[in-house]
């Protein structure tokens, strides 16, 4: 059987395949392995642009054997909303929608989730899909150099490329932590996925662009359908959206909990045009009420509720595979609150495993702030068996924490956080305000600059090599899911030992110096050797 390409999968020329391609791919890719790179070795790089070079040859052979003519249809891949149920029970119950419709839940009330279609995928075998999501790394044709849109067809497939609405998100770098890993915890291969690298410092740009693009096109379809967007949002959601919103020019509404989120994000959606309303509630009262203005209103509601966010969010599980020449890691950790972002990950990592392009799925961890932890106190009431989740779990009243993105007490997501926590042998760890501001610091002392949250997962990390849970020769990834530079506040607070309840252990304050040569030159020798 012969089998073509549908357009909206680059053509060699949208893909610049080209002799440079290798050294856009590098870009990508981590830096060589740990392993090797520690001994002074440095074949890693010479076979990781040899394999690419046989990607491309794949690609190129394909095409001049008729396996992948450029001319086809796009209407070769789908994609459609049903009930996240199905997915659960591994059943179909012939509920569906279309991506053009306005619909967040299923019949029953239960959340919904993007089904591909995967029989059609797997037309195209696994080296296939490696060489044309490689071909696409760094690259500046439209929208493919985007991280989240080089896996368009994976993603949105049947949107038409003039309504994505993109700012080359995605391409985050994969930190090696070597230092780190090695001083504080024994390890070599520790790795810290910089998801906050990204147009408005968070993750959430990963979604975004799937979702303000999905929009966009409704739009079109429809004048009128959809006034506007509006999320509820503990500081980044709300930034993504307002900045994505008005790249498309589609009006955006956010709703944020009065004196909860950082003054960093609560200008960006001010800066972007925004109506932003500070709402004397938590994030779990800006949720309530955000559906119910967009269940009687044309506003489109924009939270992770809207499972249209978590296929761009699972490109960055495919990222790390690809950055690790499509070699699993061991564990991949990640701060939650309102578990979309774990669902997401798992749902990335399992598409590569079902297409063949992994063997097997790594093991997800949940790193929860102690304040906001209903997960993580589920987990401890079942004795850390997954099956008995559902009936341990129970919403709580988040306490206010450091880690503000994840102060959530009743998550949207929870069903889906199970659902991936089954399925890869995963577990869940809490870290006090603390534990996750220690953590952040003493990474920052090895050259990081990381979020409060980002210490939630180190922190969690920290914890599970102390009970031996992970080995010192795993290959771990933790999930960085925000700039630092959006949280200065707390880290200024930490380091002038600010923060109550906290004794900041590894603070570093500014030392006040009388402006003589002798005063300078005894401060100097408190610390070095002159």
């Amino acid at each position: 059987m012969m089998h073509t390409l549908p357009k909206n999968v680059a053509t060699l020329k949208d893909a610049r395949v080209s002799k440079a391609a290798p050294l856009r791919v590098s870009r990508l890719h981590a830096v060589a392995d740990p392993r090797q790179a520690a001994s002074g070795k440095s074949k890693y790089h010479d076979k990781k642009c040899l394999r690419l070079r046989f990607h491309l040859l794949l690609l190129l052979m394909s095409v001049a054997s008729g396996i992948a003519d450029l001319s086809m249809d796009s209407s070769s891949f789908h994609a459609k909303f049903v009930p996240l149920k199905d997915v659960q029970t591994a059943s179909t119950s012939g509920e569906t929608y279309s991506l053009d419709e306005v619909v967040y839940r299923a019949k029953d009330g239960g959340l919904l989730d993007v089904e591909h279609d995967m029989k059609a995928l797997s037309h195209y075998g696994p080296e296939y899909w490696k060489a044309l999501f490689d071909s696409r790394v760094g690259t500046t044709a439209w929208p493919y150099g985007s991280g989240v849109w080089s896996k368009k067809e994976w993603v949105l497939p049947g949107l038409a490329n003039e309504d994505i609405v993109s700012m080359f998100e995605g391409s985050s770098n994969l930190f090696w932590a070597e230092r780190f890993g090695r001083e504080s915890l024994g390890m070599t291969d520790l790795w810290v996925k910089q998801c906050g690298n990204s147009h408005t410092g968070s993750f959430k740009d990963l979604g975004m662009t799937v979702l303000v693009s999905q929009v966009n096109r409704i739009r079109k379809m429809n004048p009128g359908s959809i006034s506007a967007v509006g999320c509820a949002s503990t500081g980044d959601t709300s930034a993504a959206l307002s900045a994505y919103c008005a790249a498309a020019g589609i009006p955006s509404i956010v709703f944020l909990p009065a004196d909860k989120i950082s003054l960093a994000q609560l200008v960006q959606p001010i800066a972007n045009g925004a109506l932003v309303l500070s709402i004397d509630t938590d994030f779990d009262g800006c949720m309530k009420m955000i559906k119910q203005i967009t269940a009687e209103t044309p506003i489109y509601l924009a939270n992770s509720m809207n499972s249209l966010r978590l296929e761009g969010q699972k490109t960055a599980a495919i990222e790390i595979l690809q950055q690790f020449d499509w070699q699993v890691p061991d564990w991949v950790i990640i701060p939650s609150g309102n578990l979309g972002n774990i669902y997401a990950f798992y749902k990335g990592f399992k598409m590569c495993k079902d297409l063949g392009l992994v063997d097997k799925l790594p093991r997800l961890v949940v790193a929860q702030a102690a304040n906001a932890n209903p997960l993580y106190q589920a987990w401890s009431g079942a004795n850390g068996d997954v099956t008995k989740l559902t009936a341990a779990f129970e919403p709580m009243k988040a306490k206010t924490t450091l880690a503000s993105a994840i102060q959530i007490g009743d998550p949207v997501s929870i069903d889906r956080a199970i659902l991936a926590l089954t399925e890869s042998n995963g577990l869940v760890e809490e870290a006090t305000e603390e534990e996750m501001m220690d953590a952040a610091a003493r990474a920052d002392r090895t050259g990081m600059f990381n979020c409060p949250h980002t210490g939630v997962a180190l922190a969690a990390l920290i914890k599970l090599r102390e009970k031996k849970i992970i080995s010192a020769d795993d290959r771990v990834v933790v999930v960085s899911t925000a700039h630092g530079l959006k949280f200065t506040q707390s880290k200024i607070a930490y380091h002038s030992n600010q923060l109550p309840g906290v004794i900041s252990k590894y603070a570093n304050p500014p030392v006040v110096v009388k402006n003589y040569l002798g005063a300078v030159m005894d401060a100097l020798k408190t610390k070095f050797q002159i």
